[in-house]
């Protein structure tokens, strides 16, 4: 049996570490704040006491700890909320927060204060937000922080989203693409010229599948230029700028820009405003493969989206090869996964009754491996939309997202319900998770 590197920190984090080593460094850290601040007070002030706490060594390792559980536990974000007497610690593990450390109040200053020291950002500014950056290297990994400052009534909060410094994009295929829906997607990237435009809600998977599209094409023959708010993960090969609107760099004067450099794909991070979405238009019929995202719920309301946006139909059709909605769902904790029956007033809530409940049906128990959640990782599903002749007709006809919807439907389309409902009869994941995420 092989042993990874995954299995030997949680081995030790379980019997050495952890909850324990927080505990013992807020201790510590509490005593040598009280120590610090009565010795300033005595000396002089309150100020130079906030000055003195937020240098100190313990304050330092705390701050470190809470990053390096955030990685231990693969979280994407960790907020730092303050409340009327303490802090509250939690971290997005699979999409969902979970609870970390209490810390006492009494340290929140001195815990901004280090990590907008780290990042770069203003200490003494307090009432207005911030942004930020850091580069942080635990063990033999280095990770990007993105850190945001938020005023509260009870003081600023603080987001850091948790980005692998150099993440590797796989094949298609590792996101969860599979069948029809995976030859669809393979068919739209082929093609030299029109748009891509995946859709879902935030933190569905959008932003990795882009960067994964990317990835997969020919960077040699390619010129492949991105626009993005901000850069997440840099990839080799590809010429990626991020915006700054504060120097009038945007999304719109940034494209007028790429199409200077002779682009064969582009990338736009958002489509957000009707200026960005006729000037990827354009682009797309110069000859240009365009990828992007917009925020819609299911891939036939794309169609009215881009039309409330302004676009006229004919346009719309003639350049948008796919839409393509996604979700991410939690996947079924392998260690603690045990059969379960299918639950068919589950089935028959979610508008499926009628489905073979045929299949190889998994929950999981709950084990420290998963922090008893049962699920651990998290996979894609899909809905393709292809612009046909019969889209493009519904399209021009009615602009209703259910009657584009059940075109596509009628051509092949998969919906989000049906490649979610083939993962759970698989034991991938759960009917419950199935409904939370992809429920109408």
């Amino acid at each position: 049996m092989c042993t990874t590197e995954t299995d030997i920190r949680n081995a030790v984090d379980h019997f050495y570490g952890g909850a324990g080593v927080l505990e013992n460094l807020v201790t510590e850290t509490v005593d040598r704040h009280d120590a610090e601040a009565q010795r300033a007070r005595s000396g002089g002030g309150l100020i130079v006491a906030e000055e003195t706490v937020t240098a100190n060594e313990s304050i330092v390792r705390l701050v470190d700890e809470v990053i390096e559980q955030a990685v231990r536990r693969r979280a994407t974000d960790v907020h730092i909320d303050p409340e009327e007497e303490s802090v509250r610690v939690r971290y997005r593990v699979d999409g969902l927060l979970q609870p970390g450390p209490m810390l006492p109040k009494k340290l929140h200053h001195s815990i901004i204060s280090r990590l907008k020291v780290i990042a770069s950002l203003d200490i003494a500014e307090q009432r207005l937000p911030q942004e930020g950056h850091i580069t942080y290297r635990t063990g033999n990994r280095e990770v990007d922080l993105r850190v945001s400052c938020f005023p509260t009534v009870f003081g600023e909060k603080m987001a850091v989203r948790v980005l692998e410094r150099q993440m590797l994009f796989g094949g298609l295929g590792d996101l969860g693409l599979e069948g029809q829906t995976l030859a669809y997607l393979q068919d739209s990237m082929a093609r030299t010229k029109g748009i891509v435009l995946l859709t879902g809600p935030t933190g569905s998977g959008k932003t990795t599948t882009l960067y994964t599209m990317l990835s997969n094409l020919d960077t040699m023959a390619n010129n492949i230029v991105t626009l993005e708010d901000p850069v997440e993960y840099r990839l080799p090969q590809i010429r990626q700028s991020q915006i700054n609107n504060r120097a009038g760099f945007t999304f719109s004067a940034g494209i007028r820009s790429m199409l200077r450099q002779d682009p064969d794909v582009i990338l736009l991070g958002e489509i957000r405003d009707p200026e960005t979405a006729g000037l990827a238009m354009r682009a797309a019929l110069t000859g240009i493969l365009v990828l992007s995202t917009l925020h819609t719920n299911e891939a036939a309301g794309t169609f009215p989206r881009l039309i409330d946006m302004g676009l006229e139909p004919y346009l719309i059709g003639s350049t948008v090869i796919s839409a393509v909605a996604e979700r991410l769902v939690r996947k079924v904790c392998q260690h603690c996964a045990e059969p379960v029956q299918a639950d068919a007033s589950m089935l028959e809530s979610l508008g499926v009754s009628d489905e073979s409940l045929d299949g190889t049906w998994l929950r999981g128990a709950g084990c420290r491996q998963c922090g008893d959640t049962g699920y651990k990782g998290r996979t894609g599903i899909f809905e393709i939309l292809m612009v046909s002749d019969a889209v493009r007709a519904a399209m021009k006809e009615s602009a209703d997202t259910r009657a584009i919807r059940r075109v596509a439907v009628h051509e092949g389309m998969r919906t989000l319900m049906q490649h979610g409902l083939e993962r759970v009869r698989r034991g991938e994941t759960t009917l419950e998770e199935l409904a939370r995420v992809a429920r109408e």
